[in-house]
């Protein structure tokens, strides 16, 4: 599909999914953020025509630009980076964070320090590890939550110990998903919990998340095509036998 094409043209299937192909590119490439590559995805799917999608990918590089690298869900050392570009050393962003009948966050691009301490009295905190970097490749963070809740995110890949206490409150183990991945974090989850609770779950970003949901979109065209060829070459013997047949 390009832009001198006939706008009232109407797209296919296959169309759509070039234009797709070229926004997930730009958002593993950093040319979109996440607001931005979710909106036009969601205009490339509805689109009905040519004048619809051009407009979507107009301001991206594509066709003969070079294809930058994909999403992934493993932390590979690429130039120096994967896990081992994000234990950086030095002093944490945040040395620790109180809610007392209020809310805190930790989340996004930080730097978890070697000792990092929260405190939530009737509230709430979140503290999220999947895009942070590490002080040491141990950290501990210590929990106190009394009548409030704490959550915490870690990546899949990073090794977890739960050491907490809870009286009349608890401390949730995450869900395993297999062993930690070399040159991965540790982190240990300690304090208390008094009417109250620390859960800690393995999530994966949102881009990541996204982009495995695009992935299988993929391969469910790829399918989809793979069966329409074979029912098309089906349909050709089928067509040829019986031109045989009368000419016999």
């Amino acid at each position: 599909m390009t832009d001198d094409a006939v706008p009232d043209l109407r797209a296919s299937d296959a169309d759509r999914e070039r234009v797709a192909e070229v926004l997930r590119d730009a958002l593993a490439e950093g040319r979109l953020d996440m607001g931005e590559f979710e909106e036009r995805l969601d205009a490339a799917y509805k689109a009905r025509t040519y004048g619809e999608l051009a407009p979507l990918t107009r301001d991206l590089p594509a066709g003969g630009a070079p294809a930058p690298a994909p999403v992934s869900f493993t932390k590979e050392p690429v130039d120096g980076g994967g896990w081992a570009g994000r234990i950086v050393g030095g002093e944490g962003s945040s040395a620790g964070a109180v809610a007392v009948m209020s809310g805190f966050q930790r989340k996004g691009r930080w730097t978890v320090p070697r000792q990092f301490t929260c405190f939530a009295f009737m509230g709430g905190g979140e503290i999220d590890l999947r895009e942070a970097d590490f002080a040491d490749r141990e950290v501990v963070i210590n929990c106190v939550a009394v009548m409030g809740g704490v959550q915490v995110i870690v990546p899949p890949g990073v090794e977890v110990v739960v050491r907490g206490i809870g009286i009349m409150g608890g401390f949730d183990h995450p869900r395993d998903t297999g062993p930690p991945e070399p040159g991965a974090p540790r982190v240990v989850i300690g304090g208390f919990a008094f009417w109250g609770g620390v859960a800690v779950e393995r999530k994966v970003t949102r881009a990541e998340r996204l982009a495995l949901k695009e992935q299988r979109r993929q391969e469910r065209l790829e399918r989809r095509e793979s069966r329409n060829e074979v029912h098309r070459a089906r349909r050709e013997e089928r067509r040829d036998e019986r031109e045989r047949r009368r000419g016999y």
